[in-house]
């Protein structure tokens, strides 16, 4: 409590603390406002029968409830970002633009990564769409009507994207995922009613095992994510005019986990998109379209193939995202240029390729435990065919993850600031 009351006595950390919760707030207000001609009975049964549309409603913090003008949350953004980056593999001249060119590259690697959100934000909503109409969620609605919300969609889509850079300026957690986060705690009180009204005492063993299960994700979350391999680095000593500088010895942290939660986020992304490919394809064949539907909703509805893809999808961007985000030779580089060496490793390239040893084999293990325990929860619904269990186990995962990001941030504004961090 003490640690949250020094937050507040600081005028600029308070004021950005405020500004996120009110866009937040904003968030929400904009989630609740839903675009017409809704079964809301025939929505809620089919959401709750289409464990990907489920996961889908839960990370738009509920928007698909009510088909509100938020109902693709930040979707189109991160799949749009997702291409960007895999672009830079492939295009020596993305790949210049996002590591080579400094602040300036990356800004406009990012303004490439808007434009893209557009398109996609706009043929997502129109395959959503078509879906809905297909399972009678929506009336029959006319070419105009369809044009007209999938535009209101696509607005509210690119807003969210919007009001998510604007959290991100506020160095408080990253603004993608604390609206992720949002969408996510608004939804337990709803989970909490439902759990309790369809309460079942022979069920006990398994709301139990549940419970358990919570806090081994939340313990393994907090460890691996604090987890890291401190490399020694030492300073040769150098002379400048009449001082002597380095000869200190530091360390380089190597977490376990560098792509924290994203890999989560990214999978996800992926496995809803060949659903709205599907749907997409009825702009030339509606016969094609409904037989592509039905043929990924046999795929993805097996919980074997879809565990399977989903464990797969979860290491495989662990690995990508932890590979753009960290470059050991770039950090080798740097550390010959301040003079810096790892003992017995010499400097420039032989440290580069030690530390890309190093940073894999962590990766390995990072990469596992988020696999594990993202179709852990899928392994107990097989089980104990409990629904909540698959969403609550993912939704724990995020959760904590997205806390500890929060909490990280905030506390290096407190040590900026003179202030003990978190204990």
């Amino acid at each position: 409590m003490n640690r949250i009351l020094q937050i507040f006595r600081i005028p600029d950390l308070r004021k950005k603390v405020l500004m996120v919760l009110l866009w937040l707030v904003v968030f929400r207000v904009l989630a609740a406002i839903p675009i017409p001609g809704i079964d809301s009975e025939q929505l809620r049964t089919f959401l709750g029968g289409n464990q990907l549309f489920g996961f889908f409603n839960l990370f738009s913090g509920g928007s698909l409830d009510n088909l509100s003008v938020m109902m693709l949350g930040v979707g189109p953004y991160i799949t749009a970002t997702i291409i960007m980056q895999l672009l830079t593999m492939i295009f020596p001249a993305m790949k210049a633009m996002y590591y080579e060119e400094g602040s300036a590259g990356r800004a406009k690697f990012n303004r490439y990564s808007r434009w893209l959100t557009v398109p996609l934000a706009a043929l997502q909503a129109y395959g959503f769409l078509r879906i809905l109409a297909g399972q009678n969620v929506v009336g029959d609605i006319g070419t105009s009507a369809i044009v007209t919300n999938v535009i209101i969609v696509t607005a509210g889509s690119m807003i969210l994207m919007w009001i998510g850079e604007l959290i991100s300026e506020y160095k408080i957690g990253n603004g993608i995922s604390l609206l992720i986060f949002a969408g996510i705690v608004s939804s337990i009180p709803n989970a909490v009613r439902g759990a309790l009204a369809s309460f079942d005492e022979s069920l006990v063993p398994t709301y139990i095992a549940f419970l358990l299960l919570a806090v081994v994700i939340i313990a393994g979350v907090v460890f691996v994510s604090q987890g890291e391999r401190k490399v020694p680095v030492t300073y040769s000593k150098r002379v400048r005019g009449n001082r002597m500088y380095g000869g200190a010895t530091s360390y380089l942290p190597l977490k376990v986990n560098q792509a924290g939660v994203i890999p989560i986020i990214f999978a996800i992304s992926i496995l809803l998109f060949p659903q709205f490919l599907a749907q997409i394809i009825a702009i030339f064949s509606t016969s094609a379209s409904q037989a592509a539907f039905d043929f990924v909703t046999r795929v993805l509805g097996n919980q074997v193939i879809y565990s399977i893809m989903y464990f797969v999808l979860v290491v495989v961007f662990t690995y990508f995202y932890t590979a753009i985000t960290f470059d050991p030779k770039e950090i080798s580089k740097n550390l010959q240029r301040s003079g810096g060496f790892i003992p017995g490793i010499r400097p420039g390239e032989p440290s580069g390729e030690y530390l890309g040893k190093l940073t894999r084999r962590l990766t390995f293990f990072g990469a596992l435990f988020l696999g594990i325990v993202a179709i852990l929860p899928n392994i107990t619904q097989l089980i104990t065919g409990v629904q909540i269990l698959t969403i609550g186990g993912t939704a724990l995962l995020i959760v904590v993850s997205v806390a500890l990001e929060i909490m990280k941030q905030v506390e290096s504004q407190l040590v900026l600031r003179e202030y003990e961090g978190f204990e």
